[in-house]
């Protein structure tokens, strides 16, 4: 019995043993394994801000239409029918979502403005006989109608809902907006006149002022993107409809949303800009980002900040230029635009625009010459010295439009070539105007030998022409700003144009930036009035009497004005004068001609016809019109003779 009990005791002993030994050798099997829980742990971590999702939400429903049409009438040789309509619709909502007290159910405030404005004029002309050959009269009926709604509302927006999938890495939201309650105005007036029954041409007059009621729009955004280096902020924007290019024009939406589960109260929901449509001076049009805007321009930066808590906010908007992404310089520090600074108050749950006016001069190029084919702005959001939120935007910039002044002894070939130059020296948004219908009259040979030509305009009817011209570069364009290139004669025109009719626009820059005359007679040429007696110059003979000396002098006492646009000359001295001068030219204007007036100019040795060939597009034209941001112009100007590299060149 005592050994039975012996042995049980031993066998227990032993197991206890047994056990000890596996356990310790599996645990230090477990610690000298490969750990595996960390690369799970690190794909499934709990994300640095793990409150309810909070922002802000803004939606645009918009319409800008216009019709002018003049059609015939029911007797199609007789009778007309003029139409002018224009509408503009305008719906603009925001909604502040705050998840701070209650993630699972936010509270979503929203305002709605609300305008449509629809303007319809009509006149019709009907020739009526009033049943008599003899006695006919037009019947004229003039009408308009007008109609004006508007309506606003405060209030909780309707069935919003977040929902993020971060397994698949998505998300959708949609929302309703409140309704909106105005009014809606309406006046209406007719006038008829010239019909045979006097009862037909009684005026009619019609106005209403009623009540009205809209109901909120609604969308749904679906499948969005989360952005795997910022999961904690969800942002973007998104547009549809029509936008007017197609052949029929309906309304466009626009939502533009900023969510953050971070306790972050102060954010930047939307960075966005505007320029003006030319003609109209302040007509601010909202920047397309594949189009952009002109060098020159003046830019609307708006930045949209909102306040989530439930305090007033006192915040400082900082706008820069950033180059982090660039690939050259994304080392660079940010650098702050002019007057880039705007302190804003914030009461407790408001969302506010906040804008600065900016001038792009120079933005199209680096300044060491290089060109920028997009600029980043970034705006920023402080509190009490804290950087607190901040967005960046691309907006592309092209340099201005370069109009180019032919003269009578322009080879149009020539000029053909420059798009081409413009294209391949920044991108295809530099755009080259060449005017050669309406300012061109006359060319010359590779050989110097003078063509035939075919009329004649003077100097000043050029310069009224060129004046309708580079109106319709600026409007084709949307640019405020050109650079102009003149050769031969054609730098006349240029200089009446820039005297007489080229405006200072109110940003205090002329419209023409930069002329540069190639080889212009800006002291005549002595020898002009030998062309009346050669037939090539029949048809130029207005042209050959302007640029005779005494005429010339005449011209320069009364055409001094700049405006503020600058000049420079390219200047030939490789040969002498048509007309046996010893005195140094390009074969047809001499040196003192062409450089007269002008301290900013650069020799070459190429005859007449070749200044315009694209050699001197790199060596003289480019370094004149690329200008950095800062105002300078890092590309040397070259000049065969008596020169030296930089912005100015002297010669004797």
């Amino acid at each position: 019995m005592q050994r039975g009990n012996l042995f049980f005791k031993q066998l227990i002993a032993l197991g206890i043993i047994f056990s000890s030994l596996i356990t310790t050798f599996g645990q230090t099997r477990r610690a000298t394994a490969k750990p595996t829980s960390q690369p799970v742990s690190t794909k499934q971590s709990v994300p640095k801000c793990a409150g309810g999702w909070s922002g802000v939400v803004s939606f645009k429903k918009t319409l800008k239409d216009s019709l002018d049409s003049d059609e015939p009438g029911i007797r199609k040789n007789i009778d007309r029918i003029k139409h002018k309509d224009s509408r503009d619709y305008q719906y603009n909502a925001t909604a502040v979502i705050d998840s701070s007290t209650n993630p699972q159910n936010p509270t979503v405030n929203a305002k709605v403005n609300f305008t449509d404005d629809d303007k319809k004029w009509g006149e019709e002309r009907v020739f009526d006989t009033c049943n008599s050959r003899e006695n006919g009269h037009w019947f004229i009926i003039e009408g308009t109608d007008n109609r004006f709604t508007e309506a606003k509302a405060t209030g909780s927006a309707r069935d919003f809902y977040l929902s993020v999938d971060e397994m698949s890495g998505n998300y959708s939201f949609n929302l309703r907006f409140p309704n909106a309650t105005g009014t809606f105005k309406r006046e209406e007036h007719v006038k008829r006149s010239g019909h045979c029954q006097p009862k037909n041409n009684e005026p009619y007059d019609r106005s209403t002022n009623e009540s009205y009621k809209m109901d909120g729009e609604s969308f749904s955004i679906n499948g969005q993107k989360i952005d795997p280096n910022s999961p904690d902020k969800l942002s973007g924007s998104k547009s549809w409809g029509d936008d007017g290019k197609g052949a029929v024009r309906t309304f466009v939406y626009t939502v533009t949303w900023t969510f953050t589960r971070c306790p972050q109260k102060l954010i930047i929901t939307d960075l966005h800009f505007e320029d003006m449509k030319f003609p109209k001076w302040n007509d601010w049009q909202e920047i397309t980002e594949q189009v952009g805007t002109i060098d020159g321009n003046l830019v609307k930066i708006k930045a949209t900040v909102a306040n989530l808590s439930n305090e007033t906010k006192f915040a400082e908007i900082t706008f820069k230029e950033t180059y982090k992404g660039d690939k050259w310089d994304g080392a660079k520090p940010d650098y702050p635009l002019k007057d880039s600074s705007v302190s804003v108050r914030l009461e407790a749950g408001e969302v506010r625009e906040v804008e600065i006016l900016w001038n792009s001069q120079g933005y199209a190029w680096f300044d060491d010459g290089r060109p920028r084919l997009l600029q980043r702005i970034k705006a920023e959001a402080w509190e009490e010295y804290k950087l607190k939120d901040a967005m960046t935007k691309n907006l592309k910039i092209s340099p201005k439009p370069i109009v180019f002044v032919p003269g009578i002894w322009t080879s149009p070939k020539i000029l053909e070539l420059y798009q081409n130059l413009l294209t391949l020296s920044h991108s295809y948004g530099w755009k080259a105007a060449i005017g050669k219908e309406s300012v061109s009259s006359g060319t010359i040979t590779v050989e110097g030998q003078t063509a035939p030509t075919k009329g004649g305009k003077s100097v000043f009817d050029k310069a009224d022409d060129l004046t309708k011209y580079v109106e319709s570069i600026q409007k084709s364009n949307n640019a405020w700003h050109v650079d102009m290139v003149a050769h031969s004669t054609g730098g006349l025109v240029a200089r009446l144009y820039v005297h007489k009719q080229m405006q200072v626009l109110p940003d205090n820059y002329p419209v023409v930036k930069h002329l540069m005359m190639l080889g212009t007679p800006n002291l005549g040429i002595p020898c002009a009035d030998s062309m009346k007696f050669n037939d090539a110059f029949d048809g130029v003979m207005t042209t050959a009497k302007e640029i005779m000396p005494d005429e010339i002098a005449r011209f320069n006492q009364f055409v001094n004005q700049r405006k503020g646009t600058e000049f420079s000359a390219l200047v030939g001295n490789g040969s002498s004068l048509l007309c046996a001068s010893i005195e140094k030219s390009d074969g047809f204007v001499s040196v003192e001609s062409a450089k007269y007036g002008v301290e900013d100019f650069a020799l070459t040795k190429d005859s007449h016809p070749d200044l315009l060939e694209p050699i001197h597009f790199g060596e003289f034209i480019k370094p004149h019109v690329v200008t950095g941001p800062r105002g300078t112009y890092p590309l040397p100007v070259k000049s065969e003779e008596g020169g030296k590299d930089g912005r100015t060149t002297v010669g004797n």
